[in-house]
């Protein structure tokens, strides 16, 4: 009985029901205790490398759709395909094949669906005759109705077979009758696809699916080898229609058609290309014919941005570079060449600029200034309140300044390295130290490296501000009147005091705990609220401290244990002054 069972058996599934049926018999059949062994008891089966348990047996034929299952030893696309690296820019159009949009394809029932052999439709007749059937269309292209006969249906729209098909019947049956007839299935067509897609081949769907439908079918075009703007439809050896994918992205134009069995698309090979790299919406690879070749149709596909002045071109010509650098006007009766490489440019000079304002002040927090306007103009333009505003101490934040410290530091660290990684050894013991120092140099330089400098520019002293030339992207710092005094650093409780104007370095040190055990206590910063920097130590009393001031306590470096003592120690006074802040 099991046997007779499994010779319909063609999914693992049922495979697993008749396998318990099977043990289900043999376990009431033996009230012995013995067990029989059945092909069905067996729980392990051996299967070729990549092969699936849903797959049929030999002699068998698979009734689902693979989902891309491959079967042991079949070819895919990664290796048959030439590997390819991914491309800055893209064709244009290119998305037109993400998503998996084919799989929201329609039912084939709109009004110009073509009727044809195989499709089913579905007639009613009541009243003085009673009649109701599902026909199916023959290859001849009709339907037969008892007493009507044979009755033409082929290539009739779905929209129109309820009008031809009753106007038929109404000539035998013309008094009180009623006729209602509509079309149930239309039949799938066979479609080829061949040229530069990634998987081409004969693909299945409905006549009233579209050419990007069969395309994503096939994996889509090549981007490196098929073209966007030529994909033809052929019937009988001749062109029935061609499709433009830049026509269907810009204005959703396609070719209105009705697929029939044994069509071919055929993707041609890329034409001319030109790549706009920068300075565009669309940045992609574009492919023009050769009448497109000029610059205007790359403005109208690529659309550069508002603000762009000038076109970079490069390319060939006459087998010698060609480069050109115009504005946008010229650009667009300039004649190009397939290759051209196209980069839009924003070269406006900027004549207006963008000044931020922070700290203690009245109104808007930016201010917009001409080109050439100096500090103090724009000082004159901002309202304060004396009794909170420490106009004595303002600063520039400058963001020029913040990247050459930042140079400056990276240099430093990149000598500290070569110092370390590059120092003779005389011996074995002396290797080993080295070995341990080039990691605590390689530590501290990653965090180092990780400090960003502020870019404060010093621009008062003493009451004093010096009128200099403002850049774009300032900002005037006018710090707010403060009682306090920060302390930072290496000290047990980093903390802000209240200002004694009787206090001295090792007071202030002594109110935030005291010094830790790496602290140095002879590299003292003392930090002022307009950016200036002073050196104090303990029992130095020559330091007169203001409120706002901020003290950094340095870390102490061992010089018995590390050879660039030197090197750390500038580091250390340059990561401080340009970020306020200290490096272990």
């Amino acid at each position: 009985m099991a046997f007779s069972a499994t010779v319909n058996a063609q999914t693992a599934e049922q495979l697993r029901q008749l396998q318990q049926q099977a043990q289900s018999q043999s376990a009431s059949g033996n009230s012995s205790g013995a067990q029989s062994v059945t092909p069905m008891s067996i729980n392990s089966r051996r299967t070729l490398p990549g092969s699936s348990n849903s797959l049929p047996s030999t002699g068998q034929y698979a009734t689902q759709p693979r989902n891309g299952q491959t079967l042991p030893g079949e070819p895919t696309v990664e290796t048959v395909f030439p590997q390819q690296e991914a491309m800055s820019n893209p064709p244009f159009a290119a998305n037109l094949f993400i998503g998996g949009f084919e799989s929201e394809r329609t039912t084939g029932m709109n009004d110009n669906y073509l009727v044809a052999p195989g499709d089913k439709i579905s007639i009613w007749l009541w009243g003085a005759v009673n009649y109701s059937d599902v026909v199916t269309v023959d290859n001849q292209g009709n339907i037969f109705i008892p007493n009507i006969g044979p009755i033409r249906v082929a290539n009739t729209p779905a929209g129109s077979v309820n009008q031809t098909v009753s106007s038929r019947i109404r000539q035998v049956y013309t008094n009180d009758v009623n006729v209602y007839v509509n079309l149930l299935t239309s039949t799938p067509v066979s479609v080829f696809i061949a040229g530069p897609v990634l998987r081409p081949g004969q693909y299945a769907g409905l006549a009233s699916d579209s050419v990007l439908y069969y395309l994503k079918r096939a994996g889509g075009i090549d981007f490196q080898r098929g073209s966007f703007r030529k994909i033809d439809v052929i019937r009988d050896d001749k062109v029935i229609a061609t499709a433009d994918l830049y026509k269907f992205f810009r204005s959703g134009k396609m070719p209105e058609l009705s697929f029939k069995d044994g069509d071919t698309i055929l993707v041609h090979p890329i034409g001319n290309t030109v790549v706009v790299e920068t300075g565009a919406r669309n940045s992609f690879t574009f492919e023009f014919t050769d009448e497109e070749l000029i610059g205007s149709t790359v403005n109208y596909f690529s659309r550069p941005g508002e603000f762009i002045s000038h076109v970079s071109v490069a390319g060939v010509r006459n087998n010698k570079e060609f480069a050109r650098y115009l504005t946008l006007e010229k650009f667009a009766n300039l004649t190009l060449k397939p290759g051209d490489n196209v980069e839009y440019v924003d070269d406006h000079e900027p004549q207006i600029y963008r000044i931020n304002v922070a700290g203690a002040f009245k109104g808007a927090s930016q201010v917009m200034v001409d080109k050439g306007t100096r500090l103090l103009d724009v000082l004159d333009r901002i309202a304060i309140d004396r009794s909170l505003s420490d106009i004595q101490s303002i600063y520039l934040l400058r963001e020029s300044v913040a990247e050459k410290q930042k140079d400056i530091i990276e240099q430093a660290l990149q000598r500290l390295e070569r110092s370390v990684y590059t120092a003779p050894i005389s011996s074995t013991g002396e290797g080993s130290i080295r070995v341990q120092e080039a990691q605590l140099i390689s530590d501290y330089v990653a965090r180092a490296r990780q400090v960003e400098p502020v870019g404060k520019v010093i621009v008062s002293q003493n009451g004093d501000i010096a009128n200099i030339l403002l850049e774009p992207g300032d900002t005037i710092v006018i710090p707010e009147i403060t009682d306090l005094v920060h302390v930072g650093g290496e000290v047990l409780l980093p903390q802000s005091v209240v200002f004694n104007p009787n206090a001295t370095t090792e007071d202030y040190v002594a109110w935030a705990g005291g010094f830790t055990q790496r602290a140095d206590d002879d590299r003292i910063l003392v930090i002022r609220k307009n950016g200036t920097v002073d050196f104090a130590a303990v029992g130095d009393d020559d330091v007169n401290f203001e409120a706002g001031d901020q003290v950094v306590v340095l870390p102490a470096i061992d010089t018995k244990s590390l050879q660039a003592v030197k090197d750390i120690t500038q580091i250390i006074y340059q990561i401080a002054v340009a970020a306020n802040v200290a490096t272990n």
